[in-house]
């Protein structure tokens, strides 16, 4: 770790952290917070996907949609309008909405090749992103002058990595810059989560072999073939299984940096009360 202890974090004028964990458990809030304190660099991996890798696939998905209706194909083709999405840190709807859900057409979803060839494609991006982390580390304090750089992570993180090998690449090109922070949720926030999902369930990245597994037992259990499959059926039955899978990924995970909880995260305020808990949780680790 590049912080050894909480004295060395302290005292270390300039701090790089990563945030890691369940999407809901508040990477992006205290990111937010820390960014707004003035000091921070906010590096956001989904606005990165979404802006950088994904960006043309995304415009040209809409003006594919677009095209299929006359008055607007007509625009398009006169080089009347421009089509582009309006991504921000605190929307990326324009990506979940790319990577859709697998199903019945007729109901939004898409074909189970198409779905996997996206996957594959916010699978490549993601790392690419992860891995422009330590040129936005130099480019925040080069070009901006900020001292400080937070690392916001999307919750598909731990698909790509082996917390495990000692020897991953991703894990390990991430901790040469980072402090790795993993937000860690209770029985009671994954129950939240997942209830929360269930009122509004949005598209999410899975690992392919856990994606094949689920979509064969879907298949099995709901007796109903690849193009008649309800996608948001699909996905709130994937939801919870997508978790479970998950955690012991993250848990593994934790030993490349230092683990906070949910709760913990909640309750910081400002950017004392920020440095105050990795501090604790750099001493908790040492203990």
């Amino acid at each position: 770790m590049i912080y050894t202890s909480a004295q060395d974090w302290r005292d270390a004028p300039e701090k790089h952290v990563l945030f890691y964990g369940m999407s809901g458990l508040g990477k992006t809030h205290v990111s937010n917070l820390l960014r707004a304190s003035g000091d921070w660099f906010h590096y956001s991996i989904d606005y990165r996907i979404g802006t950088r890798y994904m960006g043309e696939l995304i415009a040209d998905n809409a003006k594919a949609h677009a095209m299929q209706v006359p008055f607007l194909r007509d625009l398009l083709l006169s080089d009347s309008i421009y089509i582009g999405s309006n991504i921000t840190f605190n929307n990326l709807t324009p990506v979940s909405t790319y990577l859709g859900k697998p199903g019945d057409p007729s109901r939004g979803g898409l074909p189970i090749d198409e779905y996997r060839t996206r996957q594959e494609q916010f699978r490549q991006a993601e790392i690419s992103a992860l891995m422009d982390t330590a040129h936005f580390v130099e480019r925040a304090r080069r070009l901006y002058g900020y001292p400080h750089f937070i690392c916001d992570t999307g919750g598909s993180i731990c698909e790509w990595v082996d917390g495990d090998d000692p020897q991953d690449p991703i894990l390990t090109e991430l901790s040469q810059h980072c402090l790795m922070v993993y937000i860690q949720g209770s029985e009671a926030h994954t129950q939240a989560l997942i209830r929360r999902f269930d009122r509004a369930p949005k598209p999410m990245a899975y690992q392919p072999e856990f994606l094949d597994t689920a979509w064969e037992e879907y298949l099995a259990t709901h007796d109903c073939t690849a193009d008649t499959v309800d996608p948001d059926s699909f996905i709130r039955w994937t939801y919870a299984r997508a978790l479970a899978h998950r955690q012991p990924r993250y848990e593994a995970m934790a030993k490349w940096g230092v683990t906070v909880t949910a709760d913990e995260i909640a309750a910081v305020q400002d950017e004392d009360g920020f440095t105050g808990l990795i501090a604790t949780a750099l001493e908790r680790r040492s203990a």
